[in-house]
C-alpha cells in the first residue's frame, strides 16, 4: 500500500487508515471483540498500518480491542488515540486539565498494551484549558517517551496556531468529504502553511456517501445517526442530488460512490490521510480499492461543477455537538 507522510511530522502511515469507532461505538450492537479483532487484523494484512481509536469510543473497549488486535504487529503499526472527555463520555462535555491529560493517557497505554502512542489528540477543544497548557502537557509527555507526535481535532485556525508555537501539531483530525468542505475555507490553509498533515474523519458522511442509504431507509434505535439533522429522511431526500450526481463519474472509472468519495479526498492534498470506518471485510477493501483510482482533471473538475450545483441540506451535528466545535 502507498504511504503518506502527515505534514512535516515525519510521521509516515499508510495512505488510508482505518477508524476504529464504529466497531464499539455509535453505530448500534457493538461488533464482537472477536470480529473486531479479524478485522482490524484483515486491514493490517492489507497494508493499513493507521489505526484511529479513542478513550470515548465505548468508552474504554475499543482501545482493549484495538491493543488486542494489533498486538503481534505492534512495531509496525501507528497508533493515534485521543483524550478530551470528562469520564471518557462526550456527553459530559469536554475535560483537557492537565492532570486529566496525563491520567487519560496512562490508562489509554495500558488499555492499548503498549509503552507508547504515536499519535495522540485533544478531542475536542476545552474552552476552560488554555491549549497552551494542553500543548505543554503533551510536549512533556512527549519528553518522557509515552507520546511521539500530538494532534488536534476540530480545532480552529486560531487554536492551531497557539498549540503549534509550543508543540507542533503533527495532524489535525477533523470532519472533511464532498458534502463537508468547509477545512477548504481556512484550515487547509494554514495547515499547508505550518506542515500539519489532515486526517479527515467521516470521508464517506457516516455512510451516505456510498449511495446505499436511502430516504426510505431506517437506522438502528440505538445508531446515533438517528440525531444527525443531516441523514434525517428529509435531509437524505435532498441530498439525494449529489449522489446521484456522482454515479456517472462512478461509472465512468469502474468504480463505486464510496470510491470516488475516498479518492477525490486523497488527490486534494498529498498530506491528507482519510480514516473511513467499518466493520465488514468487503467494504474495507472497497475503500482501499479507491487507492487504485487516478481522478484526472477533468474529473475533480466534473465532480466540483456538481458539489456546485447543489446545496447540501441538513447541519452535520445535533445543536450540544456543534456546540463543542473550535471555530
Amino acid at each position: 500500500m502507498a504511504k503518506r507522510t502527515l505534514g512535516k511530522s515525519g510521521l509516515e502511515v499508510s495512505a488510508i487508515g482505518l477508524g476504529c469507532m464504529g466497531l464499539s461505538f455509535g453505530y448500534g450492537t457493538p461488533t464482537s471483540k472477536d470480529d473486531a479483532i479479524a478485522l482490524i487484523r484483515g486491514a493490517y494484512e492489507r497494508g493499513i498500518t493507521f489505526f484511529d481509536t479513542a478513550e470515548a469510543y465505548g468508552p474504554n473497549v475499543n482501545e482493549e480491542v484495538l491493543g488486542a488486535a494489533v498486538a503481534p504487529f505492534r512495531d509496525q503499526v501507528v497508533i493515534a488515540t485521543k483524550f478530551g472527555f470528562r469520564g471518557g463520555s462526550p456527553a459530559n462535555g469536554p475535560d483537557s486539565r492537565p492532570d486529566t491529560i496525563r491520567a487519560v493517557t496512562e490508562a489509554s497505554l495500558k488499555r492499548l498494551g503498549t509503552d507508547r502512542i504515536e499519535l495522540l489528540y485533544q478531542h475536542r477543544v476545552d474552552p476552560a484549558v488554555p491549549i497552551e497548557d494542553v500543548a505543554g502537557t503533551v510536549a512533556d509527555l512527549i519528553r518522557e517517551g509515552k507520546v511521539q507526535h500530538f494532534g488536534l481535532s476540530e480545532a480552529g485556525v486560531s487554536t492551531i496556531r497557539r498549540a503549534h508555537a509550543v508543540q507542533p501539531v503533527a495532524a489535525l483530525q477533523s470532519e472533511y468529504s464532498l458534502w463537508w468542505r468547509e477545512p477548504e475555507q481556512a484550515i487547509l490553509p494554514v495547515l499547508e502553511e505550518l506542515g500539519i498533515g489532515f486526517v479527515p474523519f467521516s470521508p464517506l458522511g457516516k455512510g451516505y456517501l456510498t449511495g446505499t442509504i436511502g430516504a426510505g431507509d431506517s437506522f438502528g434505535a440505538d445508531d446515533f445517526r438517528n440525531n444527525v439533522p443531516r441523514l434525517s429522511a428529509d435531509a437524505r431526500a435532498a441530498n439525494q442530488a449529489l449522489i446521484d450526481r456522482l454515479g456517472p463519474v462512478a461509472a465512468d472509472k469502474g468504480a463505486t460512490p464510496a470510491q470516488i468519495a475516498i479518492a477525490w479526498l486523497i488527490a486534494q492534498k498529498p498530506w491528507i490521510v482519510p480514516i473511513p470506518g467499518t466493520t465488514k471485510l468487503h467494504r474495507l477493501d472497497e475503500n482501499i480499492g479507491a487507492l487504485s483510482l487516478t481522478l484526472s482533471t477533468g474529473d475533480l473538475a466534473t465532480i466540483g461543477d456538481a458539489l456546485a450545483a447543489i446545496a447540501v441540506q441538513g447541519d452535520r451535528y445535533p445543536p450540544a455537538m456543534q456546540a463543542m466545535i473550535d471555530r
